[in-house]
């Protein structure tokens, strides 16, 4: 029973992955990972004595403890990609906020100066500069 429970999990796993790419709601990068992870979830649920040779394999005494520990690692370096990535946006959100605002003071500026230039004719008279009348 616990078999099968194992591979319905590992099936459905596989299917939201899937589906979260198809709908382009998970990026390829990351739905490598965890293809990677729902077949190895898939192949030791249908083969569970890999794992047990793995644990002897390992010297663990434990099955369950092996994939405590190896689930640990997996979500402590899915927490440092994540990290990673986390301050690689803030730094281009701060450089794209830099931009934007330099941007708007040299709009603000042209304004300024095209306002100028424009009550500046109006007082002189000087007819528009795209040759129609007022």
């Amino acid at each position: 029973m616990i078999i099968a429970a194992g591979i319905i999990f590992a099936i459905v796993v596989l299917a939201i992955i899937i589906g979260l790419l198809l709908r382009r709601q998970l990026r390829e990068k990351y739905a490598t990972l965890w293809l990677i992870i729902g077949l190895a979830l898939l192949v030791i649920s249908v083969f569970p004595g890999l794992l047990l040779q793995l644990t002897d394999v390992l010297g663990v005494q434990v099955p369950a403890n092996l994939i405590f520990a190896l689930s640990i690692v997996l979500l402590v370096g899915v927490a440092l990609h994540l990290s990673w990535e986390l301050s690689r946006a803030e730094d281009e959100i701060r450089r794209l906020a830099e931009e934007a605002a330099i941007l708007r003071t040299d709009l603000d500026e042209l304004r300024a100066r095209f306002n100028s230039r424009s009550e500046c004719s109006r007082v002189h008279g000087d007819p528009p500069r795209d040759g129609r009348a007022e």
